[in-house]
């Protein structure tokens, strides 16, 4: 009887080799069966994967609230390249923002960011590590702490009373002395800029621009806000960074070197004046807050000037768009809600009168002024989506496997009109926050109510952004009867680009309602 033969060594490996790559394969399928992804739509077209879901017929909270509907509150859509994890409700929310909240700490990185935000150092905007840690402590301690805006507070003070003096100045000079059509939101923004132009550069936005480069510093200023919500290729097919399609990059390089001479020239003034001993700790804006703390001293790769430019930058978009939009709204929602305007008139001369103007001290005393803004945060959040987290990690949120690289949207715009917290989620009625949600704030404490985020990527400036918005619309309220110029309500319609904004612009009829003689 012939024994079998042994196989050489040569003639196992194959065989070795196709074995192990079966079990890897096995395992591989088995390890993806376990690890259940969240549900994703069906229809995702090869390369682009769910990019044509998002068209330019509806904003895109809109179409991922439609998505919601069917898929849950939290579903993944694969745009690009790029998996982006779609969540909607508050518990879910609430644990990516908890639990996850180091996972999800960093932004995914994109051509505004790298080529508007000085490759990634504005902090808003940075990964997540050594550099953002080191500039989020400067921006929470130092530049947005309470005992900072306390020394700055007669800024916003003297800003509001101007631009409230101007309304009134207008009224005299139009119909008679008695009244005057105004559009809002140019006024609102007016009180938005020089406040944080002051309170950032020590500059009033108005007067920042004289002199030589003056109107390229504008338009570019102007160019910076826009160009952030373009939509260029590469951010979701990196394969494409070497094109420039549409010539978005090619701007975004122009308009960075324009804003980078402007703020050297702010720097170089700030420096010489701190170097001559002019400036007082009690005039000290936030540019020359960061030189005492960070000149000559590296940050991760950038130099000090870069800090300081991008951080400088990163408050004055940050605020401008956020408190210009919130008036906007909020006045708008009033003026269709007549009993609402009624009763907030009718506080305010309770607790302050006709004799003399709204006082800082006065606010807290304003608690259905408080609600109203509340309420308008909660149905026009300062973006419709989330800014973008990405996880560094890997993490589970609702039971689901998260792998590390999945970028993070939470649709606010759904989230803070959702029925089961929210009783008619899409009326506007401040008075939730005097009784059911009266525990409720927006400053991420809340899930149900997060229109500045939450976790450590929560804006920091949201003492900041409520300070200027309801002494603004404590003073317009108080000492204007507004109305709207018809009887019909005023155009509610929304279009979304850095935040939901009014598609008509707010058109007010405004009648002094208290003498400017209390000024004196």
């Amino acid at each position: 009887m012939e024994l079998p033969q042994i196989s050489s060594p040569t003639t196992s490996l194959p065989a070795i080799f196709a074995l192990l790559l079966f079990l890897y394969a096995l395992f591989t399928i088995i390890s993806a069966h376990r690890k259940r992804l969240p549900p994703q739509p069906r229809g995702a077209w090869p390369v682009i994967g769910h990019l044509p879901l998002l068209t330019a017929k509806e904003p895109n909270h809109t179409t991922l609230g439609k998505l919601a509907d069917v898929y849950g509150p939290i579903f993944m859509l694969r745009l690009g390249v790029h998996r982006t994890l779609i969540v909607s409700g508050w518990e879910v929310a609430r644990e990516c923002f908890t639990v996850n909240d180091k996972a999800f700490a960093s932004r995914p990185k994109f051509a505004a960011a790298q080529l508007l935000g000085y490759d990634y150092a504005m902090f808003g905007l940075s990964p997540y590590g050594s550099h953002w840690s080191h500039l989020r402590k400067i921006a929470t301690l130092e530049l947005l702490a309470n005992h900072r805006l306390e020394k700055l507070r007669h800024i916003p003070r003297s800003e509001v009373q101007s631009s409230i003096q101007k309304l009134h100045q207008l009224c005299k000079s139009s119909d008679g002395g008695k009244k005057a059509l105004v559009e809002m939101e140019t006024w609102f923004g007016e009180i938005a800029l020089n406040t944080i132009f002051r309170m950032v550069v020590g500059k009033r936005f108005t007067t920042a621009f004289e002199g030589s480069g003056g109107a390229e510093y504008r338009h570019a200023l102007e160019d910076f806000f826009n160009l952030f919500t373009v939509f260029v290729p590469s951010d979701l097919f990196p394969f494409l960074k070497w094109f420039d399609f549409g010539g978005h990059k090619k701007a975004m390089k122009k308009t960075a070197k324009v804003m980078d001479e402007m703020l050297d020239k702010w720097l170089t003034e700030h420096r010489e004046r701190r170097n001559s001993g002019e400036v007082a700790p009690e005039e000290q804006d936030f540019m020359h807050v960061m030189l005492s703390f960070i000149d000559n001293e590296e940050f991760s790769g950038y130099d000090a000037d870069t800090v300081i430019k991008s951080t400088c930058l990163a408050l004055i978009l940050g605020g401008f768009h956020t408190t210009t939009t919130e008036m906007t709204w909020a006045l708008s929602l009033l003026l269709n809600r007549e009993e609402a305007y009624e009763k907030l008139q009718k506080e305010l001369d309770q607790h302050v009168g006709r004799d003399r103007v709204v006082r800082e001290s006065d606010l807290k005393n304003l608690v259905y002024l408080q609600a109203v803004v509340k309420e308008t945060l909660r149905m026009y959040p300062a973006g419709q989506l989330s800014v973008p987290h990405e996880s560094i990690e890997d993490c589970t949120v609702a039971g689901y496997h998260i792998p590390a690289k999945t970028r993070l949207w939470v649709n606010l715009y759904r989230l803070q009109r959702d029925p089961s917290v929210w009783e008619n989620p899409n009326e506007f009625f401040p008075e939730r926050f005097l009784t059911t949600q009266k525990n409720f704030d927006v400053k991420g404490r809340n899930p149900q109510l997060i229109p500045f985020g939450s976790g450590r990527r929560i804006c920091p400036a949201v003492t900041f952004a409520l300070q200027i918005l309801h002494l603004s619309f404590a003073r317009l309220l108080h000492e204007f009867e507004i109305g709207r110029p018809s009887e019909k309500p005023l155009d509610m319609e929304e279009i979304a680009a850095l935040n939901i904004t009014k598609k008509v612009p707010l058109k007010v009829v405004l009648t002094p309602r208290i003498s400017t003689e209390v000024y004196e």
